[in-house]
C-alpha cells in the first residue's frame, strides 16, 4: 500500500492538459444540430460566420427566428433579415452607424411593410433582462425607460412601481428573458468549451450565453488547452458546462472587429470599413441586396472560402490597423487639407461652442465622467475632454471602456483604436449602469436627437409608420439617469417640435440644447427651453434678425433670454482639433 501511494496521488491529483469531453465540431455541423425553426437566437455581433451559415442552411424557408442582438446595423444580421428568416428583432439600435448614423434600409422596408416585428430596449435594459434570465429571478429593477413611449410599447415586459422600500422613487421592472440558443464568437476555448471572450464593454453576448435555455454554440479564433485556460482564467467569461459545441473559425467576426486582449498569442483585427460601406450601399436596393447575399454567402460554401475571397492582403491589413499609432499614418494624408481649410461652417460653430458649454458645465458641477454619444454628440465631448485635460481638469470618457482617449483620423466612436486607449474595459452594467445610474455617479451625458421638443423630450425611434430611425440604445439610459444631459443636434422646423410624436428619451434631465443656430437652456425651474445665445450668421446683421431666423426654424413659441448674446467664433485650436478628429468630414462636413 505504501508503495502505491505516490502512484495513486499522481494519477488522482495531477492536472490534465485537457479536461472534459471534447465538443469540437465543424461550424456547419454545429448549426445543423442546434439551430431549429422558431427559436429565439441570441447573437453576438461578432458571430458573423455563424449567421452566414444559418443563411446557407435556411435560405428559401421560413424558420421564423426571433433575433436578439443589441446592435444590428452593419453586421451580417442585416442579410439574415433581408432573407426573410427573422420574424421578430429584439434590439437596442438598428441603424447603420459607420461612418455616420442613418436608418438601415432593410429594417426600414421591414418596418414599413410590417414583415418583421421590432422590439426596442435601452442598452442597459437589454442587458438586465438577460441577467435576470441567467439568475432565474423572473424580473429585475431599473431606472431606465421610465416616462418613455418605449416603456408603454413594452408594457407586457416592463412595469413601473413605487420603490417598495419607501425611497419615494419610481422604478421600472423588467421581465427576465431567456433566449433558446446563444451563438457566440470568442478568442479561444478549450475542447470542453471554457471560453475567453473579447473585452469591449459590450457584454450582452456573455449574459445571453448564461441566460440561454439550450446552451451556447461557440466559435473561436483558436483552440487552446485547458492548461492555457487555467493560466488565463481571469479572462474566461463562459464556463464550459454551458457550451454545446466549439468550432474553430478564424476571422469569424468579420466585418466586425475583434479587439486585442493583451495576450501575445492573439492578434486582433479592426472593422472592415470597405466591406461595411459596400454592404450599406447594397442594402438600399432589394435586388442589390439579393446579389450581395448570393455573392458573399450563398456562393461561398464555407468560411474558409469566405476568407479566400477576402484575400490575405486584406486580412493582414485589418490586423495591421490595430497598431496603436496607426492613426498617424491615416491622418498624414489629411493634414494638408486640414491646414488649408479656411473659415468654418455652421456645424463646426455648433461643435466648438458645445464643447465650451460642456467644459463650463463640468467645471461648475464637478462632473467626473463624460458620456458622449456617437457622431455629432460625440465630437464636442471629445474636444471638451482634451481641452479640459490641457487645463489640468481630468474627466473620464465612456463608453468605449472607462477613461478612453479618442484617436484622431477616424471619428467612429466604436473604433478599436479608441478601445485600446481605455484604462478599464468593464461590461455594460458598469458603463451604462454604475457610471450613469449608480448612486455615486457623477456623469454628464451628451446625446443627439432626431427630433426634440420644448421640454427636452427626444425622439430617436420612429416617425409615423414609414420611418424607424435608430432605436433608444444608450441614449435612454443616459437621459433617464445621468446627473445632467446636453443635447447636440441640427436645427430645423421638422426637428424642433412643440411635442415629439414619440418619446424615446424623456426630457427631465436634459438641461441644455445646442443646435446649429444657438444655445437653449432650461433656466431656474422652467421645464421649457429659453434661447440664451445665438450663432452669428454673416448674412444677418442684428440680434433681432438672428432671433427671427431661429424662431423660423423652431416648431414651438420660443422664449428668448433678455441678455441673449452672440457666440464667439471657433478658435484655430478648436477647429484644428475637430478636423483632426474628423478629417474626412463625416460629421463636420467640408
Amino acid at each position: 500500500m505504501q508503495q502505491r501511494l505516490p502512484e495513486i496521488i499522481e494519477s488522482t491529483f495531477r492536472l490534465r492538459e485537457n479536461e472534459g469531453q471534447s465538443k469540437v465540431i465543424p461550424l456547419a455541423e454545429a448549426i445543423r444540430r442546434q439551430v431549429k425553426p422558431g427559436m429565439t437566437l441570441h447573437m453576438a455581433p461578432e458571430a458573423g460566420a455563424s449567421i452566414c451559415e444559418i443563411i446557407r442552411q435556411f435560405w428559401g424557408s421560413r424558420p421564423n427566428f426571433t433575433l436578439s442582438q443589441s446592435m444590428v446595423g452593419g453586421t451580417h444580421a442585416v442579410s439574415l433579415m433581408h432573407a426573410g428568416l427573422v420574424k421578430k428583432l429584439v434590439f437596442t439600435n438598428c441603424s447603420d452607424t459607420y461612418p455616420a448614423p442613418s436608418p438601415n434600409p432593410v429594417i426600414q422596408r421591414a418596418f414599413r411593410h410590417k414583415t418583421m416585428e421590432l422590439e426596442n430596449w435601452s442598452v442597459l435594459c437589454f442587458e438586465l433582462r438577460l441577467i435576470a434570465g441567467a439568475l432565474g429571478i423572473g424580473f429585475i429593477p431599473t431606472k431606465s425607460m421610465i416616462g418613455s413611449d418605449v416603456a408603454l410599447e413594452n408594457r407586457e415586459d416592463y412595469q413601473v412601481i413605487d420603490d417598495p422600500f419607501g425611497s419615494g422613487r419610481k422604478l421600472g421592472l423588467l421581465r427576465a428573458t431567456n433566449p433558446d440558443l446563444a451563438l457566440i464568437h470568442a478568442w479561444a476555448a478549450d475542447p470542453y468549451g471554457n471560453t475567453i471572450t473579447p473585452c469591449t464593454g459590450v457584454s450582452s453576448s456573455v449574459w445571453g450565453a448564461k441566460a440561454s435555455r439550450n446552451g451556447v454554440l461557440v466559435s473561436v479564433e483558436r483552440l487552446v488547452s485547458t492548461d492555457f485556460i487555467r493560466q488565463h482564467s481571469h479572462l474566461v467569461r463562459i464556463p464550459g458546462y454551458l457550451v454545446n459545441s466549439v468550432s474553430v473559425v478564424p476571422f469569424a467576426a468579420h466585418p466586425h472587429p475583434m479587439p486585442s486582449i493583451g495576450l501575445a498569442e492573439f492578434d486582433g483585427y479592426v472593422l472592415d470599413t470597405q466591406y461595411i460601406m459596400e454592404l450599406r450601399k447594397a442594402s438600399e436596393d432589394p435586388a442589390a441586396m439579393d446579389a450581395w447575399i448570393k455573392e458573399w454567402v450563398l456562393e461561398v460554401e464555407s468560411h474558409d472560402d469566405y476568407l479566400r475571397k477576402l484575400g490575405p492582403e486584406r486580412l493582414l491589413f485589418l490586423k495591421g490597423k490595430l497598431y496603436e499609432r496607426s492613426w498617424e499614418y491615416e491622418l498624414a494624408p489629411q493634414v494638408e487639407g486640414i491646414l488649408s481649410h479656411e473659415g468654418y461652417n455652421r456645424v463646426e460653430m455648433m461643435l466648438a461652442t458645445a464643447s465650451r458649454k460642456i467644459q463650463e458645465i463640468v467645471r461648475q458641477r464637478g462632473y467626473k465622467i463624460l458620456f458622449p454619444g456617437i457622431g455629432l454628440s460625440g465630437l464636442p465631448g471629445w474636444l471638451a475632454y482634451y481641452l479640459l485635460q490641457k487645463d489640468g481638469y481630468h474627466v473620464d470618457l465612456v463608453p468605449m471602456g472607462i477613461g478612453f482617449s479618442p484617436r484622431p483620423a477616424d471619428p467612429f466612436m466604436m473604433s478599436m483604436a479608441n478601445v485600446q486607449t481605455a484604462k478599464a474595459l468593464p461590461d455594460i452594467i458598469d458603463i451604462h449602469g454604475t457610471c450613469v445610474t449608480g448612486e455615486t455617479s457623477s456623469c454628464l451625458g451628451i446625446i443627439g436627437a432626431g427630433q426634440i421638443d420644448k421640454r427636452g423630450n427626444v425622439n430617436s425611434s420612429k416617425i409615423g409608420e414609414e420611418t424607424f430611425l435608430a432605436g433608444i440604445a444608450g441614449g435612454n439610459d443616459i437621459a433617464s439617469a445621468a446627473r445632467e444631459v446636453v443635447v447636440v443636434t441640427i436645427q430645423s422646423r421638422e426637428r424642433f417640435l412643440e411635442r415629439v410624436p414619440y418619446i424615446s428619451q424623456p426630457g427631465e434631465r436634459i438641461k441644455t440644447l445646442i443646435s446649429t443656430r444657438g444655445i437653449f437652456e432650461k433656466l431656474g425651474d422652467d421645464p421649457e427651453f429659453t434661447l440664451t445665445m445665438y450663432f452669428p450668421d454673416p448674412k444677418l446683421s442684428t440680434a433681432e434678425e438672428h432671433i427671427e431666423q431661429i424662431k423660423a426654424n423652431c416648431g414651438w413659441e420660443l422664449k428668448v433670454a433678455k441678455d441673449v448674446g452672440a457666440a464667439t467664433a471657433p478658435s484655430s485650436e478648436e477647429l484644428l482639433l475637430l478636423r483632426a478628429l474628423d478629417p474626412k468630414g463625416a460629421f463636420i462636413g467640408k
